[in-house]
């Protein structure tokens, strides 16, 4: 149980929201909705507005709980020692760092500034309902008789009342203005996208995506300089986190060194990687390109093995075949490769897929077994599946640290799960939303979370649902009706959301993405996490059980999601 928040992740002035915020977070139901450091222009038709000084131009609401069939309550949190002295006046602090405050007519006018400018917008179409306010002394002690005219003991909250704090809320909402009706779930919602501008302000972000588009493309090139400072290096290894531009660098590579760049010869050149997706991403984007800059080879390791010779395959859990059997196969039929079908160089991407046997058969596939060319790109910390390997033969190490593909907020919500430190260059963006859900939920809620992003301005073809577990129904109808092929090509032709699992989606990408965390198996989850959480560039909405992402990706994943720890 635990309320929705917004944002996810929160940025707070002092520690003591943050503690009121977790608290009620944790103790609401899955049905609030909590909105934190919420900022609002002064409406100029308020009453008094005119007596107020032109100074006065902004309110900001430390808390605003949405609940449905109870009411809408403006919290205000004062931390420290808060007291009402003789005069009746408020006063917080103490000794020389005491000073006059005025919680409650903070809690008022939050509370009215945020209705009315809620009930002004033109998508607020309903009636008035219940709203109220109250104000959080988390570290003071208030006597039960309190009371002042304006501010009645139920509407302060105090460091006894920390634990039934939601109860409490619960409580006053449905007791206070009882003659207004209660906001419904929908009348809820319709709040929430009135106060972050859903269907205006976020339309902005979808463009500064065009723009960060471009920016990544300038930065992608000063990657490539890295490739060309090292073209005489004929075996290595770049290793790089997620979003550091991998993918990209292979692609480039496998095409200068087919068409012979850098006064190097053309050379007869193999692109290689296990997903088929990604795959299937390498050949459409060297469809269009020169003949003398595609490789001769472009494929997954299961083609690379048709390409061989072999016809007969095991099934994708057998995996003494896949180990075993067939590379044992592969070695034997490369060795017998006439020399114009064996490779100058072979570029592997997302290397750490292969086992330690697939590296034989490539090697006998060079014309030169000894010094052929052999550039593996890889992140040991998307090591999805069940087995390890590493070639036999002595690369030298080259680390790309800087990510390129990510916005600040996305890569900094998977970066404790990096293996080193990156850099993060790819620009801010939108904070990262967490909904929780537990796992036999996850996909319905995943399925809401898409409606979101559409409510947003993404176009379709822009967003993805991908889970770590149980496939999403759709995509499972998919790869039925449509086979892998026709699967793939909709990531790529379609104009509708694609749904895919994180095992088939390293590499790949798309602007908007729904991570749905509906997996329960430990096994390789912490490396599940990180790829999914990486596959958005520009927008992430996560998704699944709290207590669960916190045991897999540990307390540091937790609080950058904005679960409490």
């Amino acid at each position: 149980m635990a309320a929705k928040t917004f944002p996810s992740n929160p940025s707070w002035a002092n520690p003591t929201e943050q503690a009121v915020w977790e608290r009620l977070v944790e103790q609401a139901p899955d049905s609030w909705t909590v909105i934190a450091n919420l900022v609002l222009s002064p409406s100029p038709h308020r009453p008094g507005r005119a007596q107020r000084r032109a100074t006065d131009r902004e309110y900001e609401v430390d808390l605003l709980v949405l609940m449905p069939e109870l009411g809408v309550v403006v919290l205000e949190v004062k931390g420290g020692s808060v007291f009402v002295d003789d005069r009746g006046r408020w006063r917080q602090g103490v000794g020389l760092r005491e000073h006059g405050i005025d919680p409650v007519q903070q809690a008022m006018d939050g509370k009215y500034e945020a209705r009315e400018y809620v009930e002004r917008d033109p998508r607020w179409a309903r009636p008035r309902v219940r709203w109220t306010h109250a104000v959080v002394f988390p570290d003071t002690v208030v006597s039960p008789d309190f009371s002042m005219p304006d501010c009645p003991r139920e509407r302060v909250h105090d460091r006894g009342d920390m634990p039934d704090l939601a109860g409490r809320l619960a409580t006053l909402a449905r007791t206070t203005d009882c003659d207004l009706p209660v906001p419904t779930a929908d009348d809820c919602d319709e709040i929430v996208r009135i106060l972050h501008g859903r269907n205006l302000p976020l339309r902005d972000v979808v463009a500064a995506a065009a723009a960060r588009e471009d920016a990544i493309e300038r930065l992608t090139i000063e990657q490539m300089m890295i490739l060309r400072a090292t073209r005489l290096i004929p075996r290595m290894e770049i290793r790089g986190g997620a979003g550091s531009g991998k993918t990209v660098l292979a692609l480039a590579q496998a095409k200068d060194l087919t068409r012979g760049a850098d006064d190097r010869p053309a050379q007869r050149v193999a692109l290689l990687c296990y997903s088929l997706g990604l795959a299937s991403m390498f050949t459409r984007r060297l469809s269009g390109e020169k003949r003398q800059h595609r490789p001769a080879f472009v494929g997954s390791f299961e083609e690379f093995a048709r390409y061989l010779g072999v016809e007969r395959f095991g099934g994708r859990e057998d995996a003494d075949f896949w180990e075993t059997e067939l590379p044992q196969r592969m070695s034997e039929l490369a060795a017998q490769l006439p020399e114009g079908k064996k490779f100058d160089a072979f570029v592997v991407d997302e290397g750490q897929d292969f086992a330690d046997s697939w590296w034989t058969p490539i090697l006998r596939s060079l014309r030169d077994e000894e010094n052929g060319g052999l550039y593996v790109y890889s992140d040991e910390n998307q090591r999805v599946f069940p087995r390890f390997g590493r070639p036999p033969v002595q690369l030298v190490p080259l680390v790309l640290d800087h990510n390129l593909r990510n916005t600040k907020q996305i890569a900094d919500a998977f970066s404790p799960l990096t293996p080193m430190r990156m850099h993060a260059r790819g620009g801010d963006g939108p904070d990262v939303h967490f909904v929780p859900a537990e796992p036999a939920r996850a996909i319905g809620v995943a399925d809401e979370a898409v409606e979101i992003l559409l409510e947003e301005g993404w176009d379709p073809e822009h967003v993805a649902l991908i889970t770590t577990g149980k496939r999403h129904p759709v995509q499972a109808e998919r790869q039925e009706n449509d086979g892998q092929d026709g699967y793939w090509a909709s990531f790529w032709d379609g104009d509708d959301v694609f749904y895919g699992h994180v095992l088939g989606c390293k590499g790949l990408e798309r602007k908007a993405v729904v991570l749905c965390i509906n997996d329960t198996n430990p096994e390789r989850a912490k490396e599940r996490l990180y790829v999914g959480l990486s596959r958005a560039t520009d927008r992430l909405i996560v998704v699944g059980d709290p207590a669960y992402i916190r045991n897999v990706g540990g307390d540091a994943v937790a609080r950058k999601l904005g679960i409490p720890v």
